[in-house]
């Protein structure tokens, strides 16, 4: 299934993610990984899906599978009003440039990450930053859980409405026991 970046302009070159037709696509990559990690931005504490923030399906979703959270920006606020302790917090660039060193060793010290899930920052910075992990951090596969599709992403969904976003994200929850 071919799709075009939600902001026409940018213009990806010639390999752009896979775009994520099934939940099960996330449940399988997730089941995979050894090492995931979930970076959360501060629209996903913002942006309403159904009468809940996206930050609730995301904190369901990282105690689901044990995923440890980098909250940027302000969003660590958003988390601990929740009751949820993020593994760390900085800039969204600095964990960027932290998956693409090879001598980082995470954030618990066992090593790199092979799996990185991107939501909830803005279009332009998670652009950025998928960027530079497609092209220097080999290793690591990436997903974009936001509802725009991200063509510098390993995985990303497609452009979606809220209603099927929402869908598609319950979908990854129950698959994974997480609702």
């Amino acid at each position: 299934m071919a799709t075009d970046p939600w902001q026409r302009a940018e213009i990806p070159g010639p390999v752009k993610a896979s775009v994520i037709t099934k939940s099960d696509v996330v449940v399988a990559l997730l089941k995979k990984a050894k090492r995931p990690i979930l970076v959360v931005g501060h629209e996903a504490a913002k942006m309403d899906i159904g009468g809940e923030k996206l930050i609730d399906y995301i904190i369901r979703l990282a105690k689901a599978k044990n995923i440890p959270v980098v909250a940027t920006a302000h969003t660590i606020k958003e988390f601990v009003d929740r009751g949820y302790t993020p593994a760390a917090w900085m800039p969204a660039v600095d964990i960027g440039q932290r998956l693409l060193d090879p001598e980082w060793k995470g954030l618990d010290g066992q090593g790199q990450y092979d799996l990185a899930l991107f939501v909830g920052m803005p279009y332009y910075m998670e652009w950025v930053i998928l960027a530079s992990l497609k092209h220097y951090a080999l290793n690591t596969k990436t997903i974009s859980l936001d509802r725009y599709f991200q063509p510098h992403a390993t995985w990303s969904f497609p452009n979606l409405s809220v209603d099927e976003y929402r869908k598609r994200l319950k979908e990854v929850l129950e698959k994974l026991g997480g609702e």
